[in-house]
């Protein structure tokens, strides 16, 4: 059987095993490389993909496969790769990781060599606490170790000594004898230490897109989402609270356009003409808003803007999305399922946006241009128009309309 055969078989088997994971596997990159001598997470552009060692993987056994693809994915949804270098310790972290993710894999699918908090009893160690709780346990068992010469535990003192001495796998004692642990390395990570801080939160989104689409398909095949990822999901959602109060300006500003929806009520008859069905009519807002593109916007700015984008349209109003720098870039009808693509970063412009509002003014009830407000407009708006700066930026009240700075 070709590699891409038996990774096909495994990624079925796990669908059929626990379909969130094998939904997840489906919609990662995977290659086949030399890099890694085993297997591991690597970037792909603003995302993850799976690094396979295939030499490594052809001597695997069958339900070992499984495993792996597993503990890769879960390293992905519990996003320790962004999490790790925040660790002082980055050696650490690494086996902290593993001894977290290891206990959501059964012993039969755990490959031979893995970390498993069982090996560890004499620790005392709380069950999946999470990898911070493992790597605090960790460094003081170092500590205690380099102090007393021992941590307490004779396997853990074995472990750390082969962490010191730069080995790759240690002997450790176990129920059925002496075993091999390999020292979990995760090279590849280091592909992900030099991302500025809006590059790790894109991949962030990213893989928390992921990890709803996976869990959607889950459970339109009757499947169950795994009560941790159920959980991190939930917690994922938590938007931040919006900065301004958009329900109330929703309110306020009813400006010259809105959409008619229409619905037919068949338990409600039509007093003017019998036998049909009544209507509900419903008046619904559409607003134009507009994000400043050019390159004095920084990420973590149109990531503030994004965040109170979404506040206004769960508002209840139509949101259309015009981005422009110097020149409009795009125009799109906003999709909060889906990660807005910035087009831009050259200079400065107003009055693009402000003439383009102005030609469609039955479009729209009102423009909010989002800006850090480093520039004037010499055109002015025939409709309402408000100027939404971001938390840093300074103000600048010779805007045309009314002007607005986001605070915490």
């Amino acid at each position: 059987m070709s590699k891409h055969d038996q990774l096909g078989k495994a990624s079925k088997d796990l669908m059929w095993k626990e379909p969130f994971y094998g939904f997840f596997l489906i919609m990662l990159n995977k290659i086949w490389t030399n890099r890694v001598p085993t297997a591991g997470v690597s970037k792909n552009g603003i995302n993850y993909q799976l690094a396979i060692n295939e030499d490594f993987w052809g001597k695997l056994p069958e339900n070992h496969r499984i495993g792996l693809l597993k503990h890769e994915l879960l390293h992905i949804a519990f996003f320790h790769l962004s999490q790790i270098f925040k660790f002082p310790d980055h050696k650490l972290a690494n086996i902290a990781m593993d001894m977290e993710i290891n206990q959501y894999i059964d012993d039969e699918y755990l490959p031979e060599g893995g970390i498993d908090i069982k090996d560890y009893a004499d620790m005392d160690l709380d069950l999946k606490a999470g990898c911070r709780y493992y790597y605090d346990k960790l460094k003081q068992a170092k500590e205690d170790k380099k102090q007393n010469g021992t941590c307490g535990s004779p396997n853990m003192d074995k472990l750390l000594d082969g962490l010191e001495q730069g080995q790759c796998t240690v002997v450790i004692g176990g129920p059925g004898g002496d075993k091999e642990v390999e020292i979990p390395e995760h090279a590849t990570w280091e592909e992900f230490e030099d991302l500025s801080e809006a590059e790790q939160k894109l991949i962030e989104q990213q893989v928390q897109r992921i990890l709803t689409e996976a869990a959607e398909q889950t459970v339109k095949k009757r499947g169950t989402v795994p009560g941790n990822i159920q959980q991190l999901l939930e917690k994922l959602q938590q938007v931040e609270k919006p900065k301004f109060d958009w329900r109330g300006y929703v309110r306020r500003f009813t400006g010259t356009s809105t959409k008619v929806y229409t619905k037919k009520l068949r338990r409600k008859e039509n007093r003017r003409y019998s036998d049909n069905p009544g209507l509900k009519i419903k008046m619904r807002q559409h607003m134009l808003l507009a994000i400043d593109t050019s390159g004095s916007v920084s990420d973590n700015e149109l990531q503030e803007f994004m965040s109170e984008i979404y506040h206004i349209h769960k508002c209840g109003v139509d949101v259309t999305i015009i981005q422009c720098d110097t020149t409009i870039k795009s125009i799109e009808p906003y999709d909060p399922k889906k990660d807005l693509a910035v087009h831009g970063r050259g200079g400065t412009e107003f009055d693009p946006v402000l003439e383009y509002y102005n030609a469609n003014l039955r479009k729209y009830t009102s423009l909010v241009y989002f800006t850090d407000g480093e520039c004037y407009s010499s055109v002015q708006p025939k409709a309402p128009v408000l100027w939404v700066l971001s938390e840093r930026s300074s103000m600048n009240d010779s805007l045309p309309g009314k002007v607005i700075k986001l605070e915490l």
